[in-house]
């Protein structure tokens, strides 16, 4: 109905791209069983806006254009009675300053490698050690991670195989276009078939899947994946230390719930980014990073290539010059 309201007054490319912006909202809303827009509520809305900002591929400007498109919706919706009067100000705008456009944060190599040794020697095949595997190995999104399957790990080819499975509530970000094979270092896989055999629970989802990265009740909401990314990524858990002298007595990030307080803890998503700078890092071809993340080449170089200025010379000059 909205955007049949809009139609008059919007191009049809920028219609289409308000479909595709209220599609991650009614998508968000399916998966938390609101089916009436009575039910929606400004919490709900502070709630998907937090879960849109974690989601990754994100910067600010782009938070601000989604959530700027929900506010005029829900103000449609307020003009018609479906929702209460004046519900559209509790979605909040984020503020932006210059440069908000590009995000830099991303788990370093070094961080990466210490978070694996620890997982690899005090957690090993467990859920919280898989998850971090195949997210620093793939670059993947946290939306892909959440559609896995215990059967598209491919043992016998090393690799996943990511499909999008709407019809049974696992999307991918740009659909059957992100359907593809990723192939996997053996020793992540032979880390994966662990976990399926000694550690994972043996449950279903709501549509009879067997989800890969799972809990009692079945498939992990996506919300549950980032706050096991972000406790994975404090210091105090994989080093034994904190970086702002903080007492682990008195600290609130220590809760796993409360993890996203601490200054040194990583989202999901700043995993993807530090893995896609790696493989940029390990000369693997831009349009090969490209292919296996599903990211275009301009919005990797954008918004996931923190190299800094040295490194990109010392790669050019080793291709220019080799070892002369």
């Amino acid at each position: 109905m909205y955007l049949n309201h809009r139609s008059d007054d919007l191009a049809e490319t920028t219609l289409h791209a308000y479909e595709s912006r209220l599609s991650f909202f009614t998508a968000w809303c399916d998966d938390r069983g609101v089916d009436d827009m009575n039910d929606l509520t400004g919490r709900l809305l502070y709630k998907f806006r937090i879960d849109r900002r974690d989601d990754g591929d994100l910067s600010k400007t782009s938070l601000k254009t989604q959530l700027t498109c929900i506010r005029s919706f829900i103000k449609f919706c307020e003009s018609i009675e479906a929702v209460p009067e004046g519900l559209h100000r509790d979605v909040i705008l984020p503020s932006l300053k210059h440069g908000d456009d590009v995000r830099e944060v991303a788990v370093s190599i070094d961080e990466a490698e210490q978070i694996r040794s620890y997982l690899r020697t005090y957690e090993y095949a467990t859920l919280r050690h898989v998850l971090f595997e195949v997210l620093w190995s793939t670059g993947i999104r946290t939306g892909t991670a959440h559609s896995l399957d215990v059967d598209d790990v491919l043992q016998d080819e090393n690799a996943l195989r990511i499909r999008h499975r709407s019809d049974t509530d696992t999307r991918l970000k740009n659909g059957t276009r992100a359907e593809r094979l990723v192939a996997l270092d053996p020793t992540v896989v032979d880390i994966i078939a662990d976990y399926i055999q000694t550690n994972r629970p043996e449950t279903t989802d709501d549509y009879g899947r067997n989800p890969l990265f799972a809990s009692e009740q079945g498939r992990m909401h996506k919300s549950n994946l980032r706050k096991l990314t972000y406790a994975i990524t404090r210091p105090c858990y994989y080093a034994g230390e904190c970086p702002h002298s903080r007492d682990t007595d008195d600290c609130e990030a220590v809760a796993y719930s409360d993890a996203h307080g601490c200054p040194s803890s990583k989202s999901l998503h700043a995993i993807r980014r530090g893995s896609i700078t790696k493989h940029l890092i390990d000369d693997v071809p831009k349009t090969v990073v490209s292919d296996r993340a599903n990211v275009s080449p301009d919005v990797l170089d954008k918004h996931y290539d923190v190299r800094d200025e040295k490194t990109r010379m010392e790669q050019r000059r080793d291709v220019l010059f080799g070892d002369e």
